[in-house]
């Protein structure tokens, strides 16, 4: 099935950025809401796709692999628009699994 917009998708990823942006803004929360790709902070006063540094629905497994995961919000990834472009549907650089503290 080829990928589709439909309603469900678009609320799906408006909700999805307003999480994004609600967790940047506590800074107890703000390591959630970075760039799953290059871990950096995403720009949430920009709008969702306007610039590179912008937010970026990103799916973890691609649309293209496995199109049934397009609406579902537990393959959704924060990523900015640049990340997302250049990871095209290849998987990211050093996704090796969770993400150890810094203290660690």
């Amino acid at each position: 099935m080829p990928r589709r917009s439909t309603r469900r998708f678009k609320k799906l990823r408006d909700e999805f950025f307003a999480e994004g942006k609600r967790l940047d803004a506590d800074t107890s929360t703000r390591a959630e809401s970075v760039c799953w790709i290059c871990e950096q902070r995403i720009d949430y006063d920009a709008a969702p796709g306007t610039t590179d540094d912008s937010h970026e629905l990103d799916h973890m497994i691609p649309v293209s692999v496995d199109d049934r995961l397009q609406e579902d919000p537990t393959n959704f990834r924060h990523s900015h628009r640049l990340c997302n472009l250049r990871r095209s549907n290849r998987a990211p650089v050093g996704a090796a699994g969770e993400r150890v503290a810094a203290w660690w």
